[in-house]
């Protein structure tokens, strides 16, 4: 009987504890619930906004996005133009140099080209100091330069009386007047015993090949009798102005010719209209026409300047 009473005692104390365990079980459980529950709302207060504040927010969200996206398209927009400008300043840069490879090669100017135009640029400057110093002499002598600026124009009676054929004293002296000056210039620019070039004097290696004096008349009377009026007339002028420079024929061209001579026109070579007393009186002329040692190639421009730095080594 002791024994089963003892063994019902320590079965009701065993009862006891497991019931005293899962009360404090329970208990530290709630306690976990209560502290888990607590946690959770402060969470809850943290992340959860308004409805109206998160709506605007969202709002101002898709707004910027959507500023985003153009954004990025205008970007894209605008390196494709900048892409395409960047062609066409390529393009056109290449076009660039091309023009100026153009333009260096035009500016390259032809030897013989350059030649030519030096021999138009001396022969206006020889005609324009041969007007200049008869002018300065004779003030009221009617002397002109050619349109072409390769003759000195001696017009109407500036020479001769209208139908007259030889020089008057007044006129010889004039004719002489230009033979003595016309000798000072061609010793530069010609061969012969009387040459006096030098480069200094003619740097451009301009050679004279003539300086003819040419007889015109108007177109009134027979055509036979105006050409030996305007023969007469050119034959006139050369003998006198031969006959004041003794050594005037002294002056050769390239072919060891005299550079001066005489041509005789007649009424063939009219300069104004002769339906006019005025145009008549201007056909009426002796014109001094230089003309010039124009080569072909490059080499006539060598020959030229060999001929004329062998009269210089002459002299």
């Amino acid at each position: 009987m002791r024994a089963q009473a003892r063994r019902g005692a320590r079965e009701e104390e065993e009862e006891s504890a497991f019931v005293s365990m899962t009360d404090m079980t329970v208990g530290f459980l709630f306690i976990i619930m209560l502290l888990m529950v607590f946690f959770a709302s402060q969470v809850h207060t943290q992340d959860v906004v308004p409805r109206s504040i998160h709506e605007v927010v969202v709002q101002e969200r898709d707004k910027w996005q959507q500023i985003a996206v153009e954004r990025a398209a205008r970007i894209m927009s605008l390196e494709e133009e900048i892409e395409r400008l960047n062609d066409i300043v390529e393009k056109q840069r290449l076009e660039i140099e091309e023009l100026k490879a153009l333009l260096a090669q035009l500016q390259q100017v032809d030897p013989l080209e350059g030649y030519l135009a030096d021999i138009a640029r001396v022969r206006r400057e020889i005609l324009e100091q041969l007007r200049a110093a008869m002018k300065a002499e004779f003030p009221d002598l009617a002397i002109e330069l050619s349109e072409e600026s390769d003759a000195l124009r001696f017009q109407g009676e500036g020479l001769f009386a209208s139908n007259a054929r030889e020089l008057t004293a007044e006129k010889a002296a004039i004719v002489s007047s230009l033979a003595r000056k016309l000798d000072e210039v061609l010793p530069c620019f010609t061969k012969g015993p009387s040459s006096g070039f030098s480069v200094a004097c003619n740097p451009d290696y301009v050679m004279i090949e003539a300086v003819q004096i040419e007889g015109h008349t108007d177109n009134t009377g027979p055509d036979s009798y105006n050409r030996i009026l305007s023969t007469d007339r050119a034959n006139s002028t050369f003998f006198q102005m031969t006959g004041t420079v003794k050594n005037l024929l002294d002056h050769r061209n390239l072919k060891d010719q005299p550079v001066l001579s005489v041509a005789a026109y007649g009424e063939d070579r009219p300069v104004a209209e002769n339906n006019s007393e005025e145009g008549r009186a201007t056909n009426r002329r002796i014109d001094l026409r230089f003309i010039m040692v124009t080569p072909q190639s490059e080499k006539g421009i060598a020959i030229i300047r060999r001929a004329l730095e062998q009269t210089g080594e002459e002299d």
